[in-house]
């Protein structure tokens, strides 16, 4: 994903912070759309409250986009951001595939799955000692990219497009894919919360590894013998 002497390549820095403000913008005016109806459920539909599995709080309007509730405006936002961030992701991939970046960096090993080997990673990190012998990753980070990489950014694209009014009528076996429009709005609001879980590790784990250093590289891309991921 770039030069050897760099920590972090140009496309993986740019993705990053583009990935970055998309998924916040997202994040936010979909707590707007979600304050539209605040009921989850499975299947092909649902309507009441007694047919829902999850009823979501209310959010307040400092954390949603726009502040005011206004569901047109929210949905404006949304669709502005899924199509970068749907963009994105699949140059990221390509990128990843195209460089070995995933199968040499991300991609998990045989022997990392041991109980004791996840086992000492857990205690490292609980040490707060983010160092590793080999590998740009260690297990738990490489567990956790790859979740993020693989299931939830594709999984939030595939069931935005779902429950999409305007792209639904044209692909209707992604809604079948996924067990129904319910189900697949279900399962954007699982993976939506599963990337803000993630956000608060990395954001937390930023922190404690020495934010000003970690930040640095992401913008201008580090020096490789330096390495220290979070």
């Amino acid at each position: 994903m770039g030069s050897k002497t760099k920590r972090h390549g140009l496309i993986t820095r740019v993705w990053h912070w583009l990935n970055l403000v998309c998924v916040v913008i997202l994040f936010m005016s979909g707590l707007t759309i979600s304050n539209a109806h605040r009921y989850l459920y499975w299947g092909e539909w649902g309507f009441s409250p007694d047919q829902a599995w999850l009823s979501v709080p209310r959010f307040p309007g400092w954390l949603t986009i726009p502040t005011n509730y206004n569901l047109a405006e929210a949905r404006d936002w949304h669709l502005l951001m899924a199509w970068p961030f749907a963009v994105g992701l699949l140059v990221m991939w390509i990128a990843m595939l195209i460089t070995g970046h995933f199968w040499r960096d991300i991609r998990t090993r045989l022997r990392e799955w041991k109980p004791t080997a996840i086992w000492q990673d857990i205690t490292e990190h609980l040490k707060l000692n983010f160092d590793h012998e080999v590998g740009k990753y260690n297990f738990l980070q490489k567990l956790a990219y790859g979740v993020v990489l693989g299931i939830f950014l594709p999984g939030m694209v595939l069931s935005g497009l779902a429950i999409s009014p305007g792209f639904e009528p044209a692909a209707p076996w992604i809604v079948e894919l996924l067990g129904g429009r319910q189900s697949a709005r279900s399962i954007h609001f699982i993976f939506s919360w599963g990337l803000f879980g993630f956000f608060v590790i990395h954001v937390a784990l930023v922190i404690l590894a020495g934010p000003i250093g970690q930040i640095r590289d992401m913008i201008t891309g580090g020096n490789a013998a330096e390495e220290k991921q979070v």
